[in-house]
């Protein structure tokens, strides 16, 4: 009979901080099953209509650096919205240097459809980012109109024929300050299916939708893409000079907004699609690591522990499940294979929304490994001087002048 042989105690010690490592893993993946906003739930979306007797004055401004390539997709859209009431677009032509101001002239005069305005603000000045820049010059225009509610959407977002419509009627019946969608972004190179549903998993984790459209939780966030916010709640929080130096200026906005004692919602979208491709991982990682250190507050300890977080959430369930099997250490299998069950559980609702295999879910921590390695670079990024780079433009910190890069 084979005499029992018990392990050393060195590698014993190394399986139980495996093991144990592995269930503050699984006890993380509970908790956010349960107890963060049911966040990966995709079932917040706008609401049926509640059309209001007279419809409103809306102005649609769209800020617009370089989007030729675009634009043909994108504003024949906004211009062909059926919306009952009056209606008129403000392209702002942020400095382009590929026709944008042309082209949109050009496709307007060929559609028809809601008026459009085209302008130029120039140069941003110190302490604004150029997008809020453009912005602010075409909320400025609006104005003129005298408008009862704003829509903010960017040059790479096409909206369906009815969707102005949907979003006032939710806003005016819901006696909201300001209504947006997260646009179904663009899947269809291997890259984009692997790392852009996992985006959206991710910004509804940090920012759970339905906490969001709880007045009484201080969680507060929008979808730049799409934004339709009250033309006087704008001009009583100060909107968007209170937020001009903001590098992720949809989350400011929305806080502004909700601490300023407005109404805040935030959903999945149908028929509010971004149109704007991805097709290499260099694209991904370029969208995803401008700003994500700057979500940090450039704080090197949040970013610290940012990527623990990350590493205990994500890495450690399979690293686990594969490293615990290799030792015999049943513990560390059983936690481990459990948490990254409930993980790609919480990140099927998500796939099916944009319509990818299910397959994809327990790559999922590959996914996450990614961001953290793109968290890294925007941090490596800052501190060497570059800072948040978009559009031609870098802004190193909120204070500094956007400069040409």
């Amino acid at each position: 009979m084979a005499r029992f042989r018990p392990l050393p105690w060195g590698r014993l010690r190394s399986v139980s901080v495996l093991a144990w490592t592995a269930v503050g893993s699984l006890a993380a993946w509970l908790w956010l099953l349960l107890g963060q906003g049911f966040f990966w739930r995709t079932d917040v979306r706008l609401p049926p209509l509640r059309e209001p007797e007279q419809w409103p004055r809306v102005c649609v401004v769209v800020p617009a650096r370089d989007e030729a390539a675009v634009l043909p997709s994108s504003l024949p859209s906004l211009l062909a919205q059926e919306y009952p009431g009056q209606a008129e677009v403000f392209l702002v032509d942020d400095g382009s240097t590929d026709g944008t101001g042309e082209l949109a002239r050009e496709l307007a005069r060929r559609q028809g459809g809601l008026p459009l305005t085209v302008d130029s603000p120039g140069e941003p000045p110190a302490g604004w980012t150029g997008k809020l820049w453009a912005v602010r010059h075409g909320i400025a225009l609006a104005r003129t109109r005298a408008p009862e509610y704003l829509l903010l959407t960017d040059a790479d977002i096409a909206h369906a024929p009815d969707s102005l419509r949907r979003l006032v009627a939710a806003a005016h019946g819901g006696n909201v300050d300001l209504v947006s969608q997260m646009a179904r972004l663009r899947v269809a190179s291997r890259w984009e299916r692997l790392v852009v549903p996992a985006f959206v998993y991710f910004f509804a984790q940090l920012y759970p939708f339905r906490r969001i459209g709880n007045d009484g939780a201080r969680t507060a966030a929008a979808a730049g893409g799409c934004v339709l916010l009250r033309a006087g709640t704008a001009e009583r929080v100060r909107v968007p000079e209170a937020i001009r130096h903001a590098v992720i200026d949809d989350v400011a906005l929305a806080r502004t907004v909700k601490r300023a004692g407005g109404r805040v919602w935030l959903g999945l979208a149908d028929g509010v699609d971004s149109v704007r491709p991805y097709p290499r991982l260099r694209d991904l990682w370029r969208m995803v690591s401008r700003s994500a250190y700057a979500q940090l507050r450039h704080s090197l300890a949040l970013l610290a522990g940012t990527v623990a977080g990350l590493a205990l959430v994500y890495l450690v369930p399979p690293v686990a499940a594969v490293a615990g099997a290799a030792a015999g250490n049943g513990p560390a299998v059983a936690a481990g294979a459990a948490a990254w069950v409930v993980m790609a559980g919480t990140y099927a609702p998500m796939l099916r929304y944009y319509r990818q295999p299910l397959w994809l879910a327990p790559l999922l921590p590959f996914t996450a490994l990614m961001y953290l390695l793109m968290t890294v670079d925007s941090a490596v990024q800052h501190h060497r001087g570059r800072g948040a780079a978009w559009k031609g433009r870098t802004y190193a910190r909120p204070d500094t002048v956007p400069e040409k890069g």
